[in-house]
């Protein structure tokens, strides 16, 4: 009798010792999930602070160079695109554009000395430098944040738990592929 109570016992201590760890562990995904989550929304309102400053910017300029339609245009369409964007992806490649187009922006304030010399523009690109940097930073830390993430997911015994209770891979913010290239910048006018 007192055998098959020790057995017991064990039994129990046993479920309840798995039974901790795995608790344990969940809650280290959620708080792992939590860490990604919050990277992200800085990425985010990183961006948001861009979105804001651009039209200022661009209004500038407007002043300065109305016949550059198509460089104002295509800062317009790709912040159009980053703020609808929807999934990581989508804003990583949206922002991508958007970098190459306010890229050419600055392509064409060359070409206008009175507009380098304006407080406002001066001002603006300032802040705007600021807030890539800001982005900047704010990637890497969602990155490092996915990577532990991730990690867990991977590992044994965290990749048992993920599967059971749900928690996926993360995607890392990435930049878009075709900005591993120089962009070509043609001061000839010739397209060539």
């Amino acid at each position: 009798m007192k055998k098959g109570l020790v057995v017991i016992g064990i039994i129990i201590a046993a479920f309840v010792l798995v039974g901790v760890m795995l608790m344990s562990s969940y809650n280290n995904f959620v708080s792992l999930q939590e860490n990604v989550d919050q990277s992200y929304a800085q990425i985010e309102n990183q961006l948001q602070r861009r979105l804001d400053l651009i039209p200022n910017l661009v209004n500038t300029v407007k002043g300065y160079a109305s016949h550059e339609k198509e460089v104002i245009a295509s800062i317009s369409d790709a912040r159009a695109r980053l703020a609808g964007a929807k999934t990581v992806e989508e804003e990583a490649t949206a922002n991508a554009e958007l970098s190459g187009a306010l890229s050419r922006l600055l392509v064409v304030v060359e070409n206008y000395p009175n507009l380098k010399a304006d407080q406002q523009f001066t001002q603006l690109m300032d802040e705007l430098s600021g807030t890539e940097n800001r982005i900047s930073v704010a990637r890497k830390d969602y990155n490092d944040q996915v990577a532990v993430y991730n990690k867990r997911v991977k590992q044994f015994p965290g990749a048992i738990i993920a599967g059971i209770t749900g928690f996926d891979e993360k995607e890392y913010f990435n930049a878009d592929p075709k900005a591993a290239g120089a962009p070509k910048v043609d001061f000839g006018g010739n397209g060539e």
